[in-house]
This record gives C-alpha cells, structure tokens and sequence, in this order.
C-alpha cells in the first residue's frame, strides 16, 4: 500500500505492475497479475461500495461485470490494475484499509483458491467459481468487520 505523489489523498491498495516486478511467474500471461486485484474489485462493485467518481468512469463496465459478461481480470485491467482509495466510498476504504491493506484478503485468497492446480495466487483461474468463493469469505470478513467497528 502507497500514497501516489501525485495526489497525496489517493492510497494506493495494490496495483498489477507491482507484480510484475515481484515474484510473477515468467511462464504465465501478465493477465494473471490483474486476478487477485479484480476479484475484490469486483466484490466492491457487487457490494455498492464505489465512490461516485469509479462509478461515473465505469457504470457501463459495472453493469456488465455484474451481468458477468465481463471477468474480474478485463475489469481490472480497464484500470490498469490500479486498485486505489478513490474508486471506494468511505466505507469501502475503511473496510479495504482494514481488509486489503491489512493483508487479510491475500491470506484468505491463498487459503481458499491456492491448491496443487494453482501453487500460487498468480496461477489462480480467472472463474465465477473462484469469484464467488472469494466473495463469500470476503463478505463473511465484512460482517465481522462491521461489528468491530459498531
């Protein structure tokens, strides 16, 4: 998680290209770097927790990403897999703060979609299975987030 020079108000949660710089597999697509960004890109879509700005740069791409005809990879390449404070409403970032940033979201997505067919989050499949596994844990950490702060 950084804060863009550029806009010292925007935190930026994660984004692709710093993947690609990491540990990112050489025998895999780019694509693959974008599937863990979009997966939760897309529970904040499915959950209404945008800003108005996200909304008003992607309503169309919203709209299909919820008809699932667009995958959470296309999503999150659209934004050059940038995942930042300002496509979130306030509560939306409280929660990515807490969620993303904490680096609970990276050990639920290894826990539930990293097995022997995909050794690492890299090689996760870009499905609506995985998706509605990782949003199903994503919402059940969402409740349980909720209380805390209640």
């Amino acid at each position: 998680m950084s804060v863009e020079k550029n806009s010292p108000q925007v935190v930026v949660y994660d984004k692709a290209k710093y993947h690609f710089k990491g540990n990112f597999p050489d025998s895999l697509p780019i694509e693959q770097a974008y599937v863990h960004i979009g997966m939760f890109m897309g529970w904040i879509i499915e959950n209404e927790l945008y800003s108005e700005f996200f909304e008003e740069e992607c309503e169309i791409q919203m709209m299909r990403f919820k008809r699932r005809e667009l995958t959470c990879t296309v999503l999150c390449e659209i934004w050059d897999g940038h995942l930042g404070s300002e496509l979130f409403t306030e509560e939306g970032n409280m929660f990515t703060y807490y969620y993303y940033g904490g680096g609970i979201f990276r050990k639920d997505y290894e826990t539930l979609l990293v097995n022997a067919e995909a050794p690492t989050i890299y090689h996760v499949k870009d499905s609506w299975e995985n998706f509605d596994k990782i949003s199903s844990k994503i919402t059940e950490r969402y409740h349980e987030w909720r209380k805390i702060i209640s």
